[in-house]
């Protein structure tokens, strides 16, 4: 099934001067993966904060955007630009995590929005990734597998925090959304969990 990862290289092509220029100047992938995780804190602190403000709504699609920018430079830079280290694989996975976490969260304070389905989603997209990192750990490569992974869950929260910061209503209509992200994100698991496993037995 496709998803918004499948993208991903020719985002990268985009973005590769910039890294080669950012490497250049001695920027590492760890400091840009710590940035990201800053940028996605601050953004959710700022949503925290004012829950009836339209204005942080309206910076999330934007603030999601430069975050998946930088998530393709840390990696260019790792991966191009020798600078893979163990403390960069950690941090890149559980960059990813936390950033999602204090990010999403503070939608569930949101007047309207149903905070069980956020928190479950939260939990879920955390699975998610967790599951993708376990199939390391049998033998198989890291899986990135949809139908809603990292990047599908950043378009869909750009996609609620733009339409609720241009003044639609929540309603019905984001419980049935969340809900169905919740089903794709359990779906998401399992599909990995079954790839690593045919993967790991090849």
């Amino acid at each position: 099934m496709p998803t918004v990862y499948d993208l991903k290289p020719r985002f990268q092509t985009l973005l590769r001067p910039l890294t080669r220029g950012l490497a250049a100047h001695g920027v590492t992938a760890n400091q840009v993966t710590v940035g990201a995780m800053v940028l996605s804190a601050i953004a959710g602190g700022m949503l925290a904060l004012f829950p009836d403000s339209a204005w942080p709504l309206l910076a999330i699609p934007l603030v999601l955007f430069i975050r998946m920018a930088l998530n393709a430079i840390d990696g260019m830079l790792a991966r191009e630009h020798r600078q893979q280290s163990r403390l960069g694989a950690v941090l890149n996975e559980l960059g990813d995590v936390v950033s999602d976490a204090v990010l999403y969260l503070p939608f569930a304070l949101l007047p309207g929005v149903p905070a069980g389905l956020v928190t479950l989603l939260v939990l879920a997209g955390v699975l998610v990734e967790m599951t993708g990192v376990v199939a390391t750990q049998i033998g198989a490569s890291r899986r990135y597998d949809g139908p809603l992974g990292k990047s599908d869950r950043a378009v869909l929260f750009g996609a609620i925090a733009l339409l609720i910061g241009l003044g639609v209503a929540p309603g019905q209509w984001l419980h049935w959304l969340l809900g169905l992200a919740l089903a794709l994100s359990i779906l998401t698991i399992f599909k990995r969990a079954r790839m690593a496993l045919a993967e790991a037995r090849q």
